[in-house]
């Protein structure tokens, strides 16, 4: 048996879906443009550069959630995946995904977006478990907080090990197991699986790759 994760965001993404849907929610006028593009760009920054509060940010992703109902959301979400998210679904990452999933592997999306933004995505690539940040709901609404650990940086770690026991396995229940990802903000998980590889990765990941000899390839064709 063999284990295949994927990072999400400019990993099978040729984008940011997190950073895509607070710009999308300006463009429709639900946030206003002059409060929340600066500070979406600035904490799209501070992931980048290893420094992001993921607290602080969830507190920034999840409020709106809260403000809506889940109709009105779901109805923005349907919008979103058209315009915003399949342009950045390639098809190269869909084959190496069908690669797996024809291969038998157990196959999973891993990533700090939340739940809520990633869920559709992780259907829409066929995907069947996803391992993301959960936002918090009471009687079907958002609370605007997140719940549990946010599966971000060694937090993927725990989340795939909590995951994994719900369905009575663990890592040695796995021949081979691989994590793709792009940022070096996942170098907990790449160190954790036997087969480590980085996607058209930030300098940081590429340079460990490259000391460590991971592969090193490309989704964006």
């Amino acid at each position: 048996m063999e284990l295949a994760l994927f990072d999400l965001d400019n990993t099978l993404l040729a984008g940011d879906s997190d950073f895509e849907w607070a710009q999308y929610l300006i463009s429709r006028g639900v946030l206003d443009k002059e409060v929340y593009e600066a500070r979406n760009q600035a904490f799209f920054d501070q992931y980048k550069a290893g420094t992001l509060d993921i607290f602080e940010f969830l507190d920034f992703q999840l409020k709106p959630l809260a403000r809506h109902s889940r109709q009105q959301l779901d109805a923005w979400h349907r919008e979103f995946m058209d315009t915003r998210i399949l342009p950045m679904m390639t098809d190269a990452s869909r084959a190496l995904v069908n690669q797996h999933l024809a291969a038998g592997s157990v196959v999973a999306i891993v990533t700090a977006t939340n739940s809520f933004v990633t869920g559709p995505i992780a259907r829409a690539f066929g995907i069947p478990h996803l391992i993301a940040t959960i936002p918090a709901q009471e009687n079907g609404a958002f609370t605007g907080q997140p719940r549990g650990t946010p599966a971000f940086k060694a937090g993927k770690i725990e989340r795939v090990e909590g995951w994994l026991e719900s369905l009575g396995l663990c890592w040695s229940s796995f021949d081979k197991s691989w994590f793709y990802s792009d940022s070096h903000n996942d170098l907990p998980l790449l160190g954790k699986v036997s087969n480590p590889v980085a996607v058209d990765p930030d300098d940081t990941l590429r340079a460990h790759a490259q000391t460590l000899g991971w592969p090193v390839i490309s989704l964006r064709g």
